[in-house]
This record gives C-alpha cells, sequence and structure tokens, in this order.
C-alpha cells in the first residue's frame, strides 16, 4: 500500500482522485487537509481559517472534485480568487487533481484575458469555473454564465478580497446561484464583514482553525536589519550574495519600488524581475513561468502582485519594505519553507518602523533576531571561493590543451614574464570590473553624512510625535 492510499483513503476519497496525488508526490494530508476533506465530502458547509501554504488549495479542490458528475457538461464547481494569479494557480491545480476524471474541464476567468477565448471555454461546458469577482460578475451580467446547477462554492482567501474591495461584488455573486448548493470560505483572518458573509449565506458551516504557517514551521530562520550606514538598495545586494538560496521573492509596497530595485539587482548581476499590477497579463504570466521552471532567480513584488504566489523553490523572502500590519508579514513569509524545505526571512527595518516590528512580534508571540550587515571579509571569502569554483570546473573541462597552446603567444616576447603574473593578469581580467577583494570598512562604521541624515531625520519624527 502506497502513502497516499495509506493516508488519503481513509479520508474517503476515490481511486482516481488518489491517483493523481500519488503522480504529484502527494504521501500525507494537511492538518487543514485532514479536517476540512471528510466533512466537504460529506456535503457540509466548511469555514476555514488558515494562512497561505497550509494546503488549503488541496483541502476543498479534492472533495469537490471528487463529487464531481463528468457526464453533465455544466459548472457545478464555482472558486473566487481575490487576483488572477490565485485564479490561474487554483485552476492549474483542479486540473492536476482531475487528470484521471474522464471528460472532466476546467477554465479559469480572470480580467485581463481575451473574452474570446473565455466564450470559447465556456462552450465546452465547464465542469469547475475558478474565477476573480469582478470577471465572474461580468460573465453573469452578460448570461454567458450559467450557475443554475452550481453545488459547490468555495471563497478562498476571503480576507483579501475585502480588502481589495470585491465583498460588494462577491455578494452580488452569491444572490446568484441556487439556494441548495455546498460553501466553503477560507480566510486568514476573520474580519466582521466576513463574520456577515458566513451568517447570510452559510448553512450551520463546520469550523477548521489553522494556526499560523510562523507557528507551525519551524525551518523559517526569521532575522532583521536595521537600515542604517548604506543604501537598502547596496545592503539587498550584499545579503544576497551572503545567502545561499534556490529562489527569492522581494517584498516592497509600491509599483515604483519593484521597477527600481529590479533594476538595481540587475546591475549587480542578479537574474532577477519585477511583478506589478501595472504589467499586462501575458508578461505577467510570462514572469510568473520563468520563475517557477527556474529561469529567474529573483522577484521584486508588491503584496497583491504576489497573492496566491505558490513556488516550492523559494528558499529567502527579503521584506525590503516592512509590511504595516502583521497579517501581511505573516502571508509574506509564508512564500518560503514549503514542501518541508527550510526557509529564510529577511526584514529591512529602519529606526522609525521599530514599532511595527515590535507589533509583528507581539501579534505573532515570536522573537525576531537581528543580524548585522555582511562584512567585507564574507563577501570576499564568498567571491574567492565562487571563483575558485569556475577555475576547477576549467581545470576539468576538455578542451583545456587548446588553450594550454596559447600561452607561449599571450607571453610579451620582450621580456621574461613568470607563468604566476601571467596568471594574475588572466584572474583579474576574467573577474571584470567586480573586485574580488573588497577594502576593508568596520561594520559599525556609518559615514558622517549618513549620520547627519539619520539625526535630522530622527529629529523630525520627534517633533511630528510631540506635535501629535
Amino acid at each position: 500500500m502506497s502513502k497516499v492510499e495509506k493516508y488519503f483513503s481513509d479520508l474517503g476519497l476515490k481511486a482516481h482522485i488518489l491517483n493523481a496525488l500519488a503522480d504529484l508526490g502527494y504521501e500525507k494530508p494537511s492538518p487543514i487537509q485532514s479536517a476540512c476533506i471528510p466533512h466537504l465530502l460529506a456535503g457540509r458547509d466548511v469555514l476555514g481559517m488558515a494562512q497561505t501554504g497550509s494546503g488549503k488549495t488541496a483541502a476543498f479542490s479534492l472533495p469537490l472534485l471528487n463529487n464531481i458528475n463528468p457526464e453533465l457538461a455544466v459548472p457545478q464547481m464555482l472558486v473566487l480568487a481575490p487576483t488572477r494569479e490565485l485564479a490561474v494557480q487554483v485552476g492549474d491545480a483542479c486540473t492536476d487533481f482531475a487528470k484521471h476524471i474522464k471528460g472532466v474541464n476546467i477554465v479559469s476567468l480572470y480580467g485581463g484575458q481575451r473574452y474570446d477565448l473565455q466564450l470559447r471555454a465556456l462552450r465546452y461546458g465547464p465542469q469547475v469555473v475558478v474565477g476573480t469577482p469582478g470577471r465572474l460578475l461580468d460573465h453573469l451580467k452578460r448570461g454567458t454564465l450559467n450557475l443554475s446547477k452550481l453545488n459547490g462554492l468555495v471563497l478562498d482567501e476571503a480576507d483579501e478580497m475585502l480588502r481589495m474591495g470585491f465583498i460588494e461584488d462577491v455578494e452580488n455573486i452569491l444572490s446568484k446561484i441556487p439556494a441548495k448548493h455546498q460553501t466553503a470560505l477560507f480566510s486568514a483572518t476573520m474580519p466582521e464583514v466576513i463574520r456577515r458573509i458566513t451568517r447570510r449565506f452559510m448553512n450551520n458551516p463546520y469550523e477548521v482553525r489553522i494556526q499560523s504557517s510562523i507557528k507551525n514551521c519551524p525551518d523559517i530562520s526569521q532575522c532583521y536589519w536595521i537600515v542604517q550606514g548604506i543604501r537598502k538598495n547596496e545592503a539587498l545586494a550584499r545579503f544576497l550574495e551572503a545567502e545561499d538560496f534556490d529562489a527569492a521573492i522581494i517584498f516592497v509596497r509600491t509599483k515604483n519600488a519593484t521597477l527600481e530595485v529590479a533594476e538595481a539587482l540587475e546591475k549587480n548581476g542578479y537574474n532577477s524581475a519585477a511583478l506589478n499590477g501595472d504589467m499586462n497579463q501575458n508578461l505577467r504570466e510570462q514572469t510568473l513561468d520563468r520563475f517557477k521552471n527556474g529561469r529567474l532567480d529573483i522577484l521584486i513584488a508588491t503584496d497583491v502582485a504576489a497573492r496566491g504566489l505558490d513556488v516550492d523553490r523559494i528558499s529567502l523572502v527579503v521584506n525590503y519594505d516592512i509590511p504595516l500590519d502583521y497579517e501581511s508579514y505573516v502571508h509574506r513569509i509564508g512564500r518560503t519553507g514549503r514542501a518541508g524545505r527550510a526557509g529564510r526571512a529577511l526584514l529591512f527595518v529602519e529606526n522609525r518602523e521599530r514599532r511595527l516590528l515590535r507589533n509583528i512580534e507581539r501579534m505573532t508571540k515570536l522573537t525576531i533576531k537581528e543580524v548585522k550587515l555582511p562584512t567585507a571579509e564574507i563577501l570576499s571569502s564568498r567571491r574567492l571561493a565562487k571563483f575558485a569554483d569556475k577555475v576547477q570546473n576549467q581545470l576539468e573541462s576538455n578542451d583545456l590543451n587548446m588553450y594550454r597552446a596559447l600561452l607561449a603567444k599571450l607571453q610579451p616576447a620582450a621580456e621574461e614574464l613568470d607563468m604566476e603574473t601571467l596568471a594574475a593578469a588572466l584572474l583579474k581580467m576574467a573577474q571584470g570590473e567586480r573586485p574580488l577583494i573588497l577594502p576593508q570598512v568596520p561594520n559599525n562604521k556609518v559615514p558622517n553624512n549618513i549620520k547627519r541624515r539619520i539625526l535630522r531625520r530622527n529629529l523630525i519624527d520627534r517633533s511630528r510625535g510631540s506635535r501629535r
């Protein structure tokens, strides 16, 4: 008996779902999956409180797909998601879970995608529809989406839909579906507006509460750096160079900042790209595909643009701009430490932002440790080690003899030059303008102009505080 059969079959899932889980490498259900799947299979409404990365997509997709009738070519399952990225991600996950169910079609509907493509997909009679509230409401008003046979509804990340101003659209959609249906609502937090929706549209839901991913994931190492003595762009490049990471996501507050930071990292030789709401859908999808496929190592994104991003290879999250609330912090660092892997989260904190750091620590009941800026010695050591690896790879290459024959031609004829001096010159050329050995600067030394700037800013902050 496989691990999937051992752990998931006890939940009551059919063989074709279990086979898909085995193909995808699942072994045993997460806590939220164990709690939700039996109740959803039984047709009960479920209210789940869980953070990103807890496995909630499978928690609602598996049981609702399990109950789909493939012979009925009409929407039977509807998932509302706050962003295009999350809608695409959930649609892809449903496609993977339903790969062994013959005759099941899944379509994702979201703004920015051409209507003719969506209309064509709807004409095929999909049993599963995943979409953003605005685009779903458009199709309902146009009469191109028929939900008369719907029996399963999911509201994913309901608190984010509230924050983005979609709650009115959500309520309009809920008022247009059959009275008799099953509902699953998932939210990281439970503000009163969301509670009102549960009371109005859900029938005695079973409540599931999963603690924050921070508390459940000791493999996420968290630290912060107090911004001083160096610009944030330069500090970011230093921290990235000192880290061993597979993929990283850098969180900033504004769309302009995504472009500025991406440009700075490109100048430092990093394979990075911005992700923000102003990008057209094709470019956004291409950027995410490059990131998921390993052709892009670093994403610089705003909270909204990165919503729903689920990539196992992310091992580092940098909060370049500190989030204004602890829920955003939890969502951000939940991008790493997935699938049993270790993750690291770094937070940049300016002096005037220390209260936000303390609020995050208080709300998460964690003490985040402070780190120092990587020193010149650390960076020089890493550069030398990487360069030595490159040299070693060349020493093991097959075409080295061809270059050995060129040495006599490279050595100046007018004077005798020892091979060590020639090798040193070639090493310098190979390294380029980026020095292998950095100048020695004390880690705690802050230039006078920076000191004056910090002092002036602190005085201004104190002055503003006294006026309040």
